[in-house]
């Protein structure tokens, strides 16, 4: 890692001025870092013309590292590209279910001296990408309510904005098809479809996709049909804990290539909202990008 070129959004305070400080002091003692602050998508598109074959460091969260990835794969750099993450956003869950250290000094000591990995990414046919997981239906309900409390609440704002999202969601009538099979004919209200390509949501209080991994070429698809009072509540918690595949209402299955179609719904793809749309079809790309990943997580090369 001999020269690096490290992304910042703008920051809100001293204290994650302070750690993106230490963290660049850490990456400075492997080679030379240029650090440049995104505040615009201009900003990141010239960051990404000045690149030159260094690796590229995002300091931030699940968000930051949606946009940048999203904007490599667009331009046909992803594969190409050695990607680290310094985390430093409200949720970070893409960090936690692949074993970077929620500490962003411990996570540049990690990345100095991590393995590059071949990681997938899931693709949508609207041009975006997702790194951590995308859901639809009570979870992006729940996104959207949560959205204004997050400056202020931090990571409590995701259950509460779940347990409002609760309240309304009375289930959307989608079909859901999974690698051309049919998994929701539309007849019957769905409360939730979310794809995993890492485990957590909603900073780390909910367990999607207990069993995915970025590694195995496969995307985690959870379809929930719990859509009575008492179920949403059975559902929510079992949720928490990623108890929820054994659950009577729910499919849990794996496959490559997901359509979700039916009443309008919003899209919440790694944190970042869109929609409502009536349509929208993912595909699971494999190794598709590169991320340099501590040398002792699991979900790292050999």
């Amino acid at each position: 890692m001999a020269a690096v070129l490290v992304l910042t959004n703008e920051l809100a305070g001293r204290t994650e001025a302070a750690a993106v400080q230490q963290a660049v002091d850490v990456l400075s003692t492997a080679g030379r870092v240029e650090r440049v602050t995104c505040s615009s998508a201009d900003d990141l598109e010239r960051a990404l013309d000045s690149r030159s074959g260094r690796t590229l460091v995002v300091v931030g969260g699940d968000g930051s590292l949606h946009t940048t990835l999203r904007r490599l794969w667009q331009r046909g750099e992803a594969a190409d590209c050695v990607v680290g993450l310094i985390p430093l956003g409200t949720g970070n869950d893409f960090a936690r279910g692949v074993g970077i250290p929620l500490d962003p000094v411990a996570a540049a000591h990690a990345l100095v001296s991590g393995v590059v990995t071949p990681l997938d990414l899931i693709v949508d046919d609207a041009d975006g990408v997702v790194v951590n997981a995308v859901h639809v239906g009570a979870g992006a309900e729940a996104a959207l309510a949560a959205r204004p409390l997050k400056p202020w609440l931090k990571i409590a704002a995701f259950p509460i904005g779940a347990v409002l999202a609760g309240f309304r969601a009375k289930g959307w009538r989608l079909r859901v098809r999974v690698d051309g099979v049919r998994v929701a004919s539309g007849r019957r209200r769905v409360l939730m479809v979310g794809l995993s390509n890492a485990p957590s949501i909603a900073g780390g209080t909910a367990l999607l996709g207990p069993d995915a991994s970025p590694v195995d070429g496969r995307v985690d698809v959870t379809v929930s049909f719990a859509t009575g009072p008492l179920a949403r509540v059975g559902y929510a918690w079992a949720l928490r804990r990623g108890a929820h595949p054994a659950r009577e209402d729910v499919r849990q299955l794996t496959g490559r290539e997901v359509a979700v179609a039916g009443d309008p719904f919003w899209v919440n793809a790694d944190g970042e909202l869109s929609g409502p749309v009536t349509a929208r079809t993912w595909r699971l790309v494999p190794a598709a990008w590169q991320l340099r990943l501590p040398a002792d997580s699991p979900t790292a090369s050999e």
